[in-house]
């Protein structure tokens, strides 16, 4: 046995790592005793990097403990600690891990312990953490990361190892990405850090979980959020079917986009579309005014004020408003090109699994309102109605692709919260909201260019745009934008009155907002005027997780892939397709405070971008497009069939 000793806390905790078969039995008592008392036992996993599902990936340790010992489980090539390890977890009542969905694929996956047997019994810290208080440490939060809040609320000293292991992967070589597979097995820094993980996350889900019962978050939302950790794990467990066919010309196709815009990037002296002082001077040089600025004091040129130059919308769709600039044009697309060759082109190429499915990580509790992400790659970002990237991911064999989302959902809820009463009643008829608010402001002859200034508007509620930022995004004038903002705010009074009402409570109750469902939202002072966006996202957000609950109690998940905003993406044989998609879409309505949220299931063809190709028939026509996309007449002939 080898022991490693570490204080903790003043207190002398010990590490140990079985060798023989007298060892394992010792640890095998310890388990017996924890069994029976039914002790929360700390786990966690030392592998050879985050990709779980790649072909060459490894599970190296498997270790377990509680506030004073640790076992450290060394089963890489090592059947017999395998097997107790596995032993172990299906044995062992209670578990706590940090980030568990992480450790639990890869459980599931290379020590084959199920998912579904090992998940109920999980307490993840990192969910009782964000629950309390979701901001990383750099915006003014507790942090979410594992050391970081035991350096708070454990020992201040709790980072130590995980430096002097950094210092390590550097002795030999690696970096913090690649030295989890190089370094020794048997190093004494490793095992210490592995140990001293689970013994840190035992101390600190007792503080944890007291700060959460002291700040009346109720123990429902902890059992919704792991409930939901669970759905998306076995969405990413499943994974899709990569075209391979159609992905490695397409990372080609898309970097040589990437060069022919930074090449037209270099006629106005720009060398790099990445270098932000660069495209500010040249932009400047040609008689463009920027007046905003990064907290450096630099002149800001990021993706939304080169939209604006440019002469395109969110959508990247002309908006006819000025004269497009060049040179902010070429930046955009370069830079996207170049983002998509190596954000989801080479992760799509080189991150298959052995069956050729790429398995994105579903972050199941993500961002200061809880909105879900998607990364590796970050399909969540993919702009809406483009097909290029999305045409790479198939359904299974047989099966057809289908998408169900909601109707305005962010819309719907904020007339919910706001009891909007003006608002709800166009939902109740029917309207399409945008235009009802344009013809109440404009009257009846209101133009495509006022309801999409209303449609800014009432996103500018939901997701805390300002003035300036709808001005940027339509190009209509700012004194049109204020005016326009006037003007829905007496048109929908009680949206203003919640607004209202929500600051100040915020403000009286330490600035933290409160939704429906008990989720607690820490508010910046300088932003109290957050309040709406955040209770509006975080609510919708709750309602396509409480979906995700009523699908699985139909015994839908298995047809689902991925939840992405207000949507859910599935794959189901050819034959039920229909029938399953309207089902998801049965389970996915339902009313909320009295506001019918619809669904709109769609059933597309053998790509999840066919789906979309409706939309790119259309853009086919466009001047150039056959060039910069050579799949374009087999998507159109797709789509027409």
């Amino acid at each position: 046995m080898k022991y490693l000793p570490y204080t903790v806390a003043g207190d002398e905790t010990m590490t140990r790592v079985p060798e023989t078969a007298v060892d394992l039995e010792e640890f095998r008592r310890w388990v017996e005793r924890k069994v029976a008392t039914g002790e929360m036992v700390g786990a966690d996993t030392e592998t050879t990097g985050l990709d779980t599902f790649s072909p060459t990936y490894r599970l190296r340790t498997v270790q377990l403990g509680d506030a004073r010992d640790a076992w450290v489980l060394q089963v890489e090539g090592r059947p017999e600690l395998q097997e107790a390890a596995r032993w172990a977890l299906l044995m062992l009542p209670c578990l706590v891990f940090h980030n568990a969905a992480f450790d639990l694929l890869v459980l599931d996956r290379h020590l084959r312990v199920p998912l579904a047997t090992l998940a109920p019994k999980v307490t993840d810290s990192k969910i009782i953490a964000h629950l309390f208080d979701p901001r990383p440490r750099h915006e003014g939060g507790y942090g979410l990361a594992l050391k970081e809040l035991c350096a708070r609320d454990v020992d201040p000293h709790a980072p130590d190892t995980q430096g002097d292991l950094t210092s390590v992967f550097r002795s030999i070589g690696e970096t913090k990405a690649t030295g989890w597979a190089k370094i020794d097995i048997d190093h004494p820094t490793y095992l210490q850090y592995a140990g001293l993980d689970v013994i840190l996350v035992s101390r600190l889900l007792p503080v944890l979980l007291k700060r959460l019962k002291d700040a009346g978050i109720r123990q429902s939302l902890v059992d919704f959020e792991h409930r939901v950790m669970l759905i998306c794990a076995r969405m990413e467990r499943r994974g899709m079917l990569v075209d391979r066919e159609y992905v490695r010309p397409l990372v080609g196709r898309l970097e040589e986009e990437a060069a022919l815009h930074a090449a037209k990037a270099a006629q106005y002296g720009v060398t790099s579309v990445n270098a932000p002082k660069q495209v500010a001077t040249a932009l400047v040089g040609m008689g463009e005014t920027l007046t905003e600025t990064t907290d450096s004091g630099a002149l800001k040129v990021d993706k939304s004020i080169l939209l604006d130059l440019a002469d395109l919308d969110q959508h990247w769709q002309p908006r006819g408003t000025r004269r497009p600039n060049p040179l902010a044009d070429a930046v955009l697309r370069s830079k996207r090109a170049g983002k998509w060759a190596t954000s989801y082109g080479v992760a799509m190429r080189d991150g298959l699994d052995d069956a050729g499915r790429i398995h994105p990580k579903i972050n199941s509790l993500q961002a200061r309102t809880a909105r879900m992400s998607i990364s590796g790659p970050p399909l969540q970002q993919l702009p809406s109605g483009d097909w290029t990237i999305r045409r790479a991911l198939l359904p299974d064999p047989g099966h057809r692709i289908f998408s169900v989302d909601y109707a305005a959902v962010e819309m719907r809820v904020l007339a919910a919260l706001a009891d909007e009463q003006v608002m709800k009643h166009a939902i109740a008829e029917g309207r399409d909201l945008h235009g009802f608010t344009a013809e109440l402001i404009y009257g009846p002859e209101y133009t495509s260019f006022h309801r999409k200034l209303c449609k800014g508007v009432g996103f500018g509620k939901v997701y805390g745009g300002g003035a300036v930022t709808l001005s940027r995004q339509t190009g209509a004038p700012l004194l049109d934008v204020k005016k326009a903002i006037g003007a829905y705010d007496r048109t929908y009074r009680g949206i203003k009155r919640y607004s209202t009402r929500l600051q100040r409570e915020a403000r009286a109750g330490g600035y933290v907002v409160w939704t429906p469902v008990g989720r607690r939202l820490p508010l910046d002072r300088d932003r109290v005027y957050a309040a709406t966006n955040y209770a509006v996202q975080s609510t919708a957000r709750d309602v396509l997780c409480q979906a995700l609950i009523d699908m699985d109690d139909r015994g839908l998940t298995d047809y689902l892939l991925l939840p992405i905003h207000d949507e859910v993406l599935g794959t189901a044989p050819e034959d039920v397709a229909e029938d399953v998609a309207r089902e998801v879409g049965e389970a996915m309505a339902m009313d909320f405070f009295g506001v019918p949220l619809d669904t709109d299931p769609e059933v597309g063809g053998y790509s999840w971008g066919s789906l979309y190709m409706k939309k790119a028939v259309t853009m086919i026509e466009h001047d150039g497009w056959y060039a910069a996309h050579p799949d374009a007449a087999r998507t159109a002939e797709e789509a027409r069939a």
